[in-house]
């Protein structure tokens, strides 16, 4: 039995292009571990041990490495992109809950939720460039297409905090709603879309200087963005009400909604645009959405409280394809 196992887990993850894309990750955030799931199957194959309370997983510039974020022994995981072979693990990264890498792939920029700062480093060998101690929970990054500026929502305090890359200081950090969470910055490089959990939609918010300059009501406890791929397009969980809606980012209005229970948080799309895998952060369980009937065709069950979800592209070297990642733990806002 145990060798029939190892085969699918090699047939997954093995060296060929179709295998590494059949292959999804999913990070347990309240287990410490991470699952390998067979995307055609719809099945777990294996579950591997990793620092506790992991919820991002991001891609490395160049698009060879992912890296797992380990929030409470402050370490990041390092995995081949291709194999999911475990390579290294880097230490002293201090409370990586949230994390992404600028456009450009000169910063890589953690949000340390449970400690109240942001750490912005060099990209090359992760070495630190500066410490930004600011209270409210930092939560989820964003960044401008320049690479310049780095955006990172307060749920706490309810802001919004923008800070220069360069010189690592704030620039400005301003109210926005009720526990802002995912944010994401529009293709056009002039609106960032703030999802508000502890309100039922978005807002618009100008990136020069914070000021809001819209909303949009899409459901309870509005959370995570994904993108669809069409640079117009964009998914967010609203994980209180148990739904998942489309938005039309020209027309800043919702034009499909999803029905999915448990909590739907994180997301991830095929690299075909007709599946979109959801985490179901109270039910253990990654929903299935076909994305043309915008309608759940399956739930995996994985691991307690699923957070992060990636799925294997093969050749994908964009580390800045869409949203930074972002995370939430059950039964809090984050």
């Amino acid at each position: 039995m145990k060798k029939l196992v190892l085969s699918v887990i090699v047939l997954a993850l093995g060296a060929s292009g179709a295998a590494r894309a059949d292959a999804v990750l999913v990070l347990n955030s309240e287990e410490a571990s991470y699952s390998i799931l067979s995307r055609s199957g719809r099945i777990e194959l294996a579950r591997h041990p990793v620092g506790r309370e992991p919820h991002h997983v991001i891609v490395t510039p160049g698009g060879k490495e992912m890296l797992i974020g380990s929030t409470v022994t402050n370490e990041l995981l390092v995995l081949d992109i291709n194999t999911g072979e475990r390579k290294r693990v880097v230490k002293d990264v201090i409370d990586p809950y949230h994390m992404g890498f600028s456009p450009d792939g000169k910063w890589l920029v953690t949000a340390a939720y449970r400690l109240d700062h942001v750490d912005i480093f060099h990209a090359d060998g992760f070495r630190l460039a500066g410490r930004i101690f600011i209270d409210g929970l930092p939560s989820h990054i964003a960044f401008d297409a320049e690479s310049k500026t780095v955006f990172v929502t307060l749920q706490q305090s309810g802001r919004l905090a923008a800070f220069d890359l360069q010189t690592q200081t704030v620039k400005w950090n301003v109210p926005v709603g009720n526990a802002p969470a995912g944010i994401v910055m529009l293709p056009d490089n002039n609106r960032l879309l703030v999802a508000l959990t502890g309100e039922d939609g978005i807002v618009v918010v100008d990136p020069k200087d914070g000021s809001v300059k819209g909303a949009l009501q899409t459901g309870k406890g509005a959370h995570n963005f994904w993108p669809k791929g069409d640079r117009r397009h964009y998914f967010l969980s609203n994980r209180v009400e148990g739904t998942v809606s489309l938005i039309d980012s020209n027309e800043m209005k919702v034009v499909g909604r999803i029905r999915i229970p448990g909590g739907p948080d994180c997301m991830d799309i095929t690299p075909d645009g007709k599946e979109l895998w959801v985490t179901q952060r109270f039910l253990r369980r990654v929903a299935v959405v076909d994305v043309e009937q915008l309608k759940v065709v399956a739930s995996v069950p994985v691991g307690k409280s699923p957070h992060g979800v990636f799925l294997l592209k093969p050749g994908s070297a964009e580390p800045a394809r869409g949203p930074v990642r972002a995370a939430s733990t059950a039964g809090e806002s984050k």
